[in-house]
C-alpha cells in the first residue's frame, strides 16, 4: 500500500530502517546516516507490504537562497553534493528528490515509479513546484530517464558514496 505524508511528519523507525538498509548500510555507514535534518519539512512516500516498509522516497522544496548543494547525510563531515547548474528563476519553485530506494527482494515491481510519481504530483500540490532536481547514483540513471528525467551535469563522485549525475524534470 502506498503512503504519502508530510510535511510536518516525523518518519517512523520502520521508515528509517528501510532507508538505512537500502542506501546507507551497503556503503558501510553507521545508523543515523539515514536521517536528514529536514525530514520533518519534506514530503515522504513509501510502500508498505504486510506491515513492512519496502520502498521509500522523499522530496523537499529547495529554498530560494539555495543552489541545491548540501551534505549527503547529517554532520559537518558528511560528503557534500554539488549545486544544480539549472537551478534558476525559470525553474523555481523547485524540489529535490532524495533518499529513493527499494529493498532488493521487492525491486522490479513498480514501487519506485509509483513513489516517484506520487512525489512529483505531491510536490506540485504541496510546494507549487514547477521543476524537480535529483542526484542519481549511476546505476539509477536509466530508471529516472524512463520516468522523464534528464541528465543535466557532468559526472561527479560523492565521497564515500560513489559516482552520480544530476538530473532534472520540468513538471
Amino acid at each position: 500500500m502506498l503512503h504519502v505524508t508530510g510535511p510536518n511528519w516525523e518518519p517512523s523507525p520502520a521508515y528509517y530502517d528501510c532507508r538505512y538498509q537500502i542506501l546507507r548500510r551497503p556503503l558501510g555507514f553507521e545508523r543515523g546516516a539515514e536521517i536528514l535534518a529536514d525530514d520533518v519539512n519534506a514530503l515522504h512516500a513509501y510502500v508498505e507490504l504486510d506491515g513492512t516498509i519496502v520502498a521509500v522516497g522523499r522530496s523537499h522544496l529547495i529554498p530560494e537562497s539555495s543552489d541545491g548543494a548540501q551534505s549527503d547525510f547529517p554532520g559537518e563531515d558528511g560528503p557534500k553534493t554539488p549545486p544544480f547548474s539549472h537551478l534558476d528563476d525559470d525553474h523555481r519553485p523547485a524540489i529535490q528528490i532524495r533518499q529513493m530506494g527499494t529493498l532488493d527482494a521487492h525491486r522490479r515491481n513498480g514501487f519506485a515509479a509509483t513513489i516517484l510519481n506520487s512525489l512529483e504530483q505531491g510536490s506540485k500540490e504541496q510546494f507549487g513546484a514547477v521543476c524537480g532536481f535529483l542526484q542519481a547514483r549511476e546505476v539509477a540513471i536509466p530508471f529516472y530517464e524512463s520516468q522523464g528525467w534528464k541528465v543535466i551535469d557532468d559526472p561527479y563522485s560523492i565521497s564515500n558514496v560513489g559516482p552520480h549525475r544530476s538530473m532534472m524534470k520540468r513538471f
